[in-house]
């Protein structure tokens, strides 16, 4: 299913690959870190670090121009609802017209966007309407450039499962760095700079991305029909894999009880207790946890992935049980770094697996449908924590949350196709699983 990346300009006697990078990264032969894979890393990073700037800027520019506070949510709401809207069409689009040239569509339009707003807070106080409507057009540009993600990954990396786990590290720092980032630079100017910093982190992304050179794939030069035609033809695609909808249905159960009350709801039992300072600290190691995964993901190449990340997300249920305990500061971070590594290994063995089974030709609507369905269902929770801890308690729902986790590894590990789903491809060298072919279980 993978697709080799190739480096035309360099097969040709073009420009000299880019310089080598620190040793840690510079294993299996130097089969990852080819001159795409810098490029696409280097966008990925880059864009990461950008969204983090994003609610920091909105709500230091909306509150100091005396807004309230409700401005803020409805600002991120106009951010997050495109996304969630306008992601299954950026598949399509990415399917018809490839993923790169609308990745790099979607970083001028965010580009453009995040300029504006740098204009408009920088020359003082911005009506709502325009920061909502720009606010919409970023969250346009996130619907169309998030499903080409999944598909250019294995066209730039030949170690798929090596590329996550070193992407979901970068990924992770940057969380961490965005929001620093620009809190400091708040600080020392306004938010008028943290959206032209922000604008600056899309001018790379698109400037790397638009740098990339990719060897044809057979799926860019594939018939299509109509848009809705291709729409429903990804449905068809994303139904006949019974492994995928499977994870897909659990998931949205488990994004609506177990992750969307979890942020909100650690935010306020975290600072209720011991201070935002706390939870602040909490966040990063949460953040530090979440590259311990990806440092173990790049070293554990487990034969069947989906089961191996399943087992992993118990380690969600014990950060639920420590929060929803009240227990000492020392336990909260332990279960922060614990919960975080569990995420982060499970997303590299999920994307892993997807980008390895799945057509080329179907890969980005298929994962247009995961991140539509994970954000809506996310943000359902999220929405509705406050209200049933109201009513419940927070400790309560927290422990709830605990108990759903491992019902949901449960559910996860009963499924035949999700449980004995075994791992594609095999970089060169590697010994530690053998290459499994498609199976049954695939579709």
């Amino acid at each position: 299913m993978r697709i080799p990346a190739t480096d035309p300009e360099a097969a040709h006697g073009g420009p000299s690959p880019l310089p080598p990078l620190p040793p840690l990264f510079e294993e299996s032969g130097g089969q990852l870190w080819s001159r795409n894979f810098r490029l696409f890393f280097i966008a990925r990073t880059a864009a990461v670090f950008g969204d983090g700037m994003i609610p920091v800027a909105l709500t230091a520019g909306l509150l100091g121009a005396g807004r309230p506070a409700s401005s803020v949510g409805y600002a991120l709401a106009c951010w997050m609802g495109p996304l969630a809207v306008f992601v299954l069409f950026g598949g399509v689009l990415a399917d018809r017209f490839t993923p790169r040239r609308m990745m790099i569509i979607a970083d001028a339009l965010r580009l453009v966007g995040a300029c504006l707003l740098a204009v408009s807070f920088a020359a003082g106080n911005p009506p709502l309407w325009a920061v909502y409507a720009l606010s919409s057009v970023a969250g346009v540009g996130a619907a169309l450039f998030q499903p080409g993600v999944a598909s250019t990954v294995p066209r730039v990396a030949p170690d798929v499962q090596r590329a996550n786990a070193t992407l979901r590290v970068s990924e992770a720092l940057m969380t961490m760095a965005g929001p620093a980032f620009a809190g400091v630079l708040v600080g020392l100017a306004s938010a008028g700079a943290v959206y032209a910093a922000n604008a600056s982190t899309f001018l790379v992304s698109g400037a790397c991305l638009f740098l990339l050179r990719l060897a044809p794939a057979p799926s860019d030069e594939a018939p299509r029909g109509s848009f809705m035609a291709e729409l429903v033809d990804g449905w068809k695609e994303f139904t006949a894999r019974s492994w995928l909808w499977g994870v897909i249905a659990v998931w949205t159960v488990y994004g609506f009880a177990v992750l969307g009350p979890m942020l909100p709801l650690t935010a306020v039992r975290v600072t209720e207790a011991h201070g935002s300072g706390t939870y602040g600290a909490m966040m990063a190691v949460n953040g530090a946890g979440s590259v311990v995964g990806g440092l173990l993901a790049l070293r554990l190449r487990p034969r069947r992935p989906l089961a191996a990340g399943a087992v992993a997300l118990t380690g969600v249920c014990g950060n639920l049980i420590v929060l929803g305990l009240g227990l000492p500061v020392a336990a909260l971070g332990a279960g922060q770094l614990v919960a975080g590594a569990a995420s982060a290994f499970w997303l590299v063995m999920w994307s892993t697996t997807v980008q390895t089974h799945v057509p080329p030709e179907s890969l980005n609507r298929l994962h247009a449908y995961d991140v539509a369905g994970s954000l809506l269902m996310v943000a359902a929770g999220r929405a509705l924590a406050g209200p049933v801890a109201d009513q419940l308690g927070t400790g309560e729902v927290l422990i709830a949350g605990a108990v759903i986790n491992m019902l949901t590894v449960g559910v996860l590990l009963a499924a035949r196709p999700i449980r004995r789903l075994e791992r594609i491809g095999q970089p060169h060298g590697t010994t530690c699983c053998a290459p499994a072919p498609p199976t049954a279980a695939s579709r």
